[in-house]
């Protein structure tokens, strides 16, 4: 059995699920880490003793590794893709895969032409209680689908994005809609399907950041069901839940907790044996982030293996962020925005020329 040979990119608070992840698969090992601030890249090399780096041309250059995982600020992960595909490595890049749907174009067409493959991490479609809910829609037991309902309503302090230069800022993260909540949106489209449009509205109620804090869209998506998204980062004093409902005209599931891996309502017409399973795939995670990660790079490492497609390579993962594009293009025009569609009023990804908060 290969083993494949992992370098980071980006030593931030998200590093240490990869890590955790990698060093539990059996074919998987981390050969070094890089960050820009020298302190990071040394506390995460010296922790895993493995060679450590502030400059990943260095890294790539004197490191034999087959996978690289891109952890920096979202609005940066198109410009270290970009940098480094010349390396010729399979790239797992943390969601979404950029800010710009010009920049994720790119991506892909860049990959392709490179041979190498593109994950976006989307770990939470690895949640116990979510891959029945996916199994009970492949087999159909929802009949027609009517509403989907996603609702995230965490807690997020000043200091939180007081943290870096970059959290809550339009150029490098953007708002609950595109950090936090973003996992979410993906998983309601992939139960419900393509979107056909959107209505949004947003506000910026209890941190000084540049971007939303608070949002709600409408979605009709083209199957004809409809779709309720609410997310927020003013939930207090604790996070509250992380949570996706499905209703059908045979059916209704119904997952919570706050990071979608309790099952609260498992209800369907008609009978099959797994549904036993369906309470006992709950668990209790240590924090939002839940434990797909390593799950999530099996699936890369097979798809590499076999050369064959992963769960959320590039197109897949540019999904969801053409809808979150779509819903920031709502909120500025204040109109219902039907997808495909060119942002031209969307802020995510550019500089804010606001002078106040």
């Amino acid at each position: 059995m290969k083993k494949y040979k992992f370098a980071l990119i980006g030593c931030g608070h998200i590093s240490y699920k990869h890590i955790n992840a990698i060093n539990k698969i059996e074919n998987a090992k981390l050969e070094a880490v890089c960050d820009i601030k020298k302190e990071k890249a040394k506390k995460k090399g010296e922790e895993n003793n493995i060679p450590w780096y502030t400059d990943y041309h260095k890294m790539l250059e004197n490191e034999n590794v087959d996978i690289v995982n891109i952890l920096v600020e979202s609005g940066k992960h198109a410009e270290v893709f970009k940098d480094i595909i010349k390396y010729k490595k399979h790239i797992i890049i943390e969601k979404p895969m950029a800010l710009t749907l010009s920049d994720a174009d790119d991506m892909i067409r860049i990959s392709d032409e490179a041979g190498i493959k593109l994950f976006v991490v989307k770990q939470n479609r690895f949640n116990a209680p979510v891959q029945l809910l996916r199994r009970a829609l492949e087999e159909g037991r929802f009949g027609k689908l009517i509403l989907g309902t996603v609702r995230v309503r965490w807690h997020r302090d000043q200091a939180y994005y007081d943290q870096d230069y970059w959290r809550g800022t339009w150029k490098y993260d953007g708002g609950v809609f595109t950090n936090q909540a973003s996992h979410h949106l993906d998983l309601l489209e992939w139960m419900m399907g393509d979107v056909e449009s959107v209505f949004a509205k947003s506000d910026t109620f209890l941190h000084k950041i540049e971007v939303e804090d608070t949002g709600v869209a409408l979605f009709r998506f083209t199957n004809g069901a409809l779709g309720t998204f609410e997310a927020t980062t003013c939930t207090n004093p604790v996070d509250l839940e992380g949570s996706i409902s499905i209703l059908g005209e045979n059916g209704t599931v119904e997952i919570g907790g706050f990071a979608v891996n309790e099952m609260k309502v498992w209800n369907f017409k008609d009978k099959k044996d797994y549904d036993k399973e369906a309470f006992n795939s709950n668990y209790i995670p240590e924090n939002v982030y839940g434990y797909g990660h390593e799950l999530y790079i099996r699936n890369v490492l097979k798809a590499i293996e076999n050369n064959t497609r992963g769960l959320v390579e590039g197109i897949e993962g540019r999904r969801s962020l053409e809808l979150i594009n779509a819903i920031y293009e709502s909120i500025e025009t204040e109109k219902e925005i039907f997808l495909r569609f060119k942002p031209k009023k969307c802020k995510l990804g550019n500089e804010w020329n606001e002078k106040n908060i």
